[in-house]
């Protein structure tokens, strides 16, 4: 699953944001926080774990979903090395005028 196809759906970024904002939680306790069905917020949850955003931890009955480190770091990454080739874009442009 592709990371971006993830983010570019708002219910998933909220969900990221929330897991950023306030760490681990049960998919419960995120599906309360939307209008949406319960399995809604399911699939959701599984696009986001396909594209490895998110961690999925069993204990007894709950399913705990926190972000995975390592992919956020990838994408911040990422984002840092686009910013810097748009400033550099940027300033070629602004020379050329």
């Amino acid at each position: 699953m592709d990371v971006f196809f993830a983010l570019s759906e708002p219910t998933r970024r909220s969900i990221v944001e929330m897991l950023a904002e306030q760490g681990q939680l049960s998919a419960t306790a995120i599906a309360e926080r939307f209008r949406s069905t319960p399995s809604a917020i399911s699939q959701h949850l599984k696009v986001l774990r396909e594209a490895r955003l998110v961690q999925v931890e069993k204990r007894h009955q709950q399913r705990l979903y926190s972000l995975n480190a390592e992919a956020v770091k990838q994408l911040e990454d990422w984002a840092r090395q686009m910013s810097a080739r748009y400033d550099t874009l940027e300033s070629m442009l602004d020379n050329n005028n």
